[in-house]
Parts: C-alpha cells; sequence; structure tokens
C-alpha cells in the first residue's frame, strides 16, 4: 500500500513537472524561431573522435571539453560566410561563455594557426580561442558537406543539432534554444536535448508540446 502511494506521489510529482516544462516550450515557441537552416535530431547523435591543434600546438580533442555544452564551428578565413558570421560567435562566447558552455571555432586554414590570429585582430575577434586542422579531417570527421558547418554538443559529447551555412548565433532565437542545455545538471542533459527538440518545433499547437511531455512520462514510469 505504501509502495503504491509512494508511486502515485512521484508520478503526480513528475506530471507536474512536465507540464511546467511543456508551457514553457509552447511560451518560448511563440517568442523566437530558430534559422531555417537548423536541423535539431530526434534524439542525440554518438560522434567519431574529432582532433585539432591549440595555438601552443597541443592536440586536443571532443574529449577535452566533455562536460560543458559547447557549439562545434568548422570554418576557414578564405569563406566569406564564415568570416561575417565569426563576430556573432564571438558575442555568442562573450554572453553565454563560463565553465558550462563554449565555443569551439575549428579553422581549417592551411596557414595555421598565425592565419586565425590575424584575421581575428581585422575583425576584433577576442573571447574566442585559436584551434586549426590543417589537413581538413575534421570535415569528414563530422560528416560536414560544406563551410561553414556547426554542431551542437551536448555535455556528453552527443551532437544535438546542426547548422550548414552561417547563422546570427548570437539571436534571441539560437541562445533561447541554448540555454536549456546549458542549465540542466550532466546527468539529465540527454533529455534537455529531447526538450531543446521540442522547442524547435516551432507553430505547433499547446497540444503537441504537451503530447509529447506525457509520452515522456510513460516511457519514463513504463522503465
Amino acid at each position: 500500500m505504501m509502495i503504491g502511494m509512494r508511486s502515485r506521489s512521484m508520478l503526480a510529482a513528475a506530471t507536474s513537472a512536465v507540464l511546467l516544462a511543456t508551457m514553457a516550450d509552447v511560451r518560448i515557441e511563440a517568442a523566437e524561431e530558430l534559422p531555417a537552416n537548423v536541423i535539431v535530431h530526434d534524439s542525440p547523435r554518438p560522434l567519431a573522435a574529432v582532433q585539432f591543434g591549440d595555438e601552443q600546438g597541443q592536440t586536443r580533442g571532443l574529449a577535452d571539453f566533455k562536460g560543458k555544452v559547447i557549439v562545434l564551428n568548422i570554418w576557414a578565413t578564405w569563406c566569406v560566410p564564415c568570416r561575417r558570421e565569426m563576430p556573432t560567435l564571438d558575442r555568442l562566447e562573450a554572453q553565454l561563455g563560463d565553465s558550462d558552455f563554449q565555443v569551439v571555432p575549428v579553422s581549417i586554414d592551411r596557414g595555421g594557426i598565425d592565419t586565425i590570429r590575424k584575421f581575428y585582430a581585422e575583425t576584433a575577434v577576442q573571447k574566442l580561442p585559436l584551434y586549426v586542422d590543417r589537413s581538413g579531417q575534421v570535415l569528414r570527421a563530422v560528416g560536414a558537406i560544406g563551410l561553414p558547418t556547426t554542431l551542437i554538443i551536448n555535455r556528453d559529447g552527443h551532437e544535438v543539432a546542426r547548422i550548414t551555412g552561417p547563422a546570427e548565433w548570437d539571436s534571441a532565437g539560437i541562445t533561447q534554444f541554448l540555454r536549456p542545455l546549458i542549465a540542466v545538471p550532466r546527468e539529465t542533459n540527454s533529455i534537455a536535448g529531447e526538450r531543446a527538440s521540442r522547442v524547435a518545433e516551432t507553430g505547433k499547437s499547446a497540444s503537441g508540446p504537451l503530447q509529447r511531455g506525457l509520452g515522456w512520462l510513460r516511457a519514463l514510469f513504463s522503465r
């Protein structure tokens, strides 16, 4: 009897949490839309190993950032759309960057770090780190089909969304998408990724997010 009452109490509490979360999703959906070139995955996707160099010449990889939400941007100084969006990534890093979030721009310039440093100076980019993959292997590793390509990666190192082409990274729509991923603890980040997918489905009625939330709830208690 006590077990049954406890289960019902847990169910009621979880239901309330889901209802509040899904209503918040609806308010966000009504506020801002993501760019049309954003692809939000139904569930987080594992990534292949990605390696690149830092300005000290040390080899770095995505594993170095595990535990953070990151925006992995693959770009080059000779790519005109890349050049235009880099200041917006710099402003995004200035706005959200901390121990839980980081923009990770990886250039494929063959000129290396010096080429990137010169570009940063010319465009007043101040907050972004300098990373380079002169071989271009990073493009193949993530399955990129052009530049710029940007992956949004959760704390577990899984891809939750991707943008092919440029974006205004400091826009309200993108920052609203990122904040739920950044706000939650690492152990619940996969759930946040699913919530972020729901936020991205703009133009849906209130019943859509509510039904998805209740579906998640049923799945949780059926385990």
